[in-house]
């Protein structure tokens, strides 16, 4: 196989945010970003939704964004929930910046195939 089918056609496979043009985060390279996320003194929050329709619509939000939490294990057990609960869903982890307004990160934390 070559490489260039190894890393797979990226004009037809959907990309969301930067991340996904990488290999898939492993669990410590998930936590780092959590650790990024907190160390900015964003909340994070997780969303989900369908490959089917993940271009087209707002993705759910798994509960509410968890304000205030500092305890990255929190989040990665919320991230397994989330999966747990959509597996064939899409998940995605937003850091939100309360003094920008607006997302300060977001990245794929889990491709549903």
């Amino acid at each position: 196989m070559s490489t260039a089918n190894s890393m797979g056609d990226h004009a037809t496979i959907g990309r969301y945010e930067t991340f996904s043009y990488l290999p898939p985060l492993s669990r410590d390279e998930i936590l780092e970003q959590i650790l990024y996320i907190l160390d900015n003194g964003w909340n994070a929050s997780l969303e989900h939704e369908h490959p089917s329709t993940a271009f087209d619509y707002y993705w759910p939000m798994w509960k509410l964004p968890f304000f205030g939490e500092q305890d990255p294990n929190v989040i990665l057990a919320e991230i397994e929930a989330c999966r747990r609960a959509y597996p064939d869903h899409h998940v995605r982890l937003v850091g939100y910046d309360n003094y920008a307004q607006s997302k300060g990160h977001s990245f794929l934390v889990y491709r549903a195939l």
